[in-house]
C-alpha cells in the first residue's frame, strides 16, 4: 500500500467518525418516531367502538370514592338564593322487613340506658325525597329544587344495612337501587344529607378531621374540615325549611369554635355518595385572621363538639402538597368517601380548574 492509499484510508475513516458523531442521534430518533407513529396508527386502526357511564364517582388515579358530584365544579360559587328547600309533611315509612331492623336498633339503645351505658340518640333528621336541578333563563346559573321528609337518626340506621338480607334474599341495594340510574333512591334510603366544609386558615392551611373512634358512623376515617347533618330539631326554626348556609356556620362554630364573621363562606357543589346514600353541600370557608396556631390555641379552650374529631392535620393548601397528601399510602386507603373531592374542588375554587388538573396529573406521574 503506497502512501496515497494511507492518506486515503486515514480521511476516510475521519469522514466516517465525523458522519457517525453527526447523524447517528438524529437516525436513531427519526426511526424511534417512525416506530412510535406506527405502533400509534396500528393502535388506533385496531380500536372498537366503546361507551361508558356518563356518571363516574371521583377517582383521583389510585384514589377511588363512591362520591358522584351531581352539580358544580369548583369553579362558581352556588349562591344562597338559587337554593329552594321544601319540607313535606309526611315522615319516611320504611318497608315492614326492614321497620323490625329499626325495632332492633330501638332496643338496643333501652339496653345500652338501662345498663348505665351511652344510648344512641335518637335526633331528628331529613331524608332526602327528591333533588332537582334547573337553570336560570338569562345566565344559565344553577337552581337547585330540594325535597326533603321527616325521619329520626334510627331509621337512617335501619337505612345503612343496604345489604343485609331481606325475608326473600334480596338486599335493600338490590331491590330498590338501580347502578345504571345513581340518582334514582326511594326516601327511606336517603335519610342523610350533610354540609361538608374545607377550612382554609389565614396562613394558608387546610384543616383535614380525622373522625373520632367514638362516632357510630366510618369511626377513625380522616374527613373534611367540618361534617354537619341536617337537624330537624335546630335548622328548622318553627316549620321552615333549613338553610344549608346557616347548617354549615352552625357546623364552623360547634366544631372549629368560628363565628361568622371570621370566614368567608361558598357552597361549591352537591355531592351524592352512591355507596352509602349521603347526599352533601360542599362548602369552602377562608378565614380572615385567624391562622392555624391561632386556631389550635382557640380550640385549646373548649369546642362544642370536640368528641367528634380525634386529629386535626393542618396541610399547606397548594395544588402540589394537598394531592399528594390525598393519595398518600397511609391516606389513600382511609378516606371518608365525600372528602377527597371536596379538597379537589376547593383548590379548583382557588386556583383554577388548568392549574390543578395539571399538577394532579404530575403528581400521579411520579407515584
Amino acid at each position: 500500500m503506497d502512501g496515497i492509499d494511507v492518506a486515503n484510508g486515514v480521511v476516510g475513516a475521519l469522514l466516517g467518525m465525523v458522519c457517525a458523531v453527526l447523524f447517528q442521534q438524529p437516525l436513531q430518533d427519526a426511526w424511534y418516531r417512525l416506530r412510535k407513529r406506527s405502533t400509534t396508527a396500528i393502535r388506533i386502526m385496531r380500536r372498537q367502538e366503546e361507551s361508558g357511564p356518563a356518571w363516574q364517582t371521583f377517582s383521583l388515579g389510585p384514589l377511588r370514592t363512591s362520591a358522584l358530584i351531581v352539580e358544580g365544579d369548583g369553579s362558581s360559587p352556588v349562591s344562597a338564593d338559587a337554593i329552594t328547600v321544601q319540607v313535606l309533611d309526611e315522615e319516611v315509612v320504611l318497608p315492614r322487613d326492614m321497620a323490625d331492623w329499626r325495632d332492633e336498633i330501638a332496643e338496643e339503645a333501652e339496653r345500652l340506658q338501662a345498663e348505665g351505658r351511652t344510648p344512641l340518640w335518637n335526633g331528628p333528621r331529613y331524608a332526602v325525597e327528591s333533588f332537582d336541578i334547573s337553570r336560570s333563563p338569562l345566565d344559565e346559573k344553577p337552581e337547585i329544587h330540594l325535597r326533603l321528609r321527616p325521619t329520626d337518626y334510627y331509621t337512617f340506621l335501619a337505612a345503612q344495612q343496604l345489604d343485609r338480607r331481606l325475608s326473600d334474599g334480596t338486599t335493600p341495594r338490590s331491590r330498590y337501587l338501580n347502578p345504571d340510574d345513581p340518582l334514582a333512591a326511594p326516601s327511606f334510603l336517603q335519610c342523610s344529607f350533610a354540609v361538608n366544609v374545607a377550612v382554609v386558615t389565614a396562613d394558608d392551611m387546610l384543616v383535614v378531621s380525622q373522625r373520632s373512634n367514638r362516632v357510630r358512623m366510618a369511626p377513625g376515617v380522616w374527613n373534611s374540615s367540618v361534617n354537619e347533618g341536617l337537624s330537624r330539631h335546630i335548622d328548622s326554626s318553627g316549620r321552615s325549611a333549613p338553610d344549608l348556609h346557616a347548617v354549615a356556620r352552625r357546623g364552623m362554630r360547634e366544631e372549629l369554635s368560628l363565628e361568622p364573621h371570621e370566614y368567608s363562606l361558598d357552597l361549591l357543589a352537591f355531592v351524592l355518595d352512591i355507596d352509602k346514600r349521603h347526599w352533601s353541600g360542599h362548602f369552602y370557608a377562608r378565614l380572615k385572621d385567624v391562622s392555624s396556631a391561632g386556631l389550635q390555641e382557640r380550640m385549646s379552650r373548649g369546642v362544642a363538639d370536640r368528641w367528634e374529631h380525634h386529629t386535626l392535620d393542618y396541610v399547606p393548601f397548594r395544588p402540589t402538597t394537598v394531592v399528594k397528601y390525598m393519595v398518600r399510602t397511609n391516606r389513600i386507603h382511609r378516606w371518608a368517601p365525600l372528602a377527597p373531592s371536596l379538597f379537589h374542588l376547593s383548590l379548583v375554587h382557588v386556583y383554577g380548574r388548568t392549574l390543578v388538573e395539571r399538577v394532579e396529573a404530575q403528581v400521579l406521574r411520579r407515584l
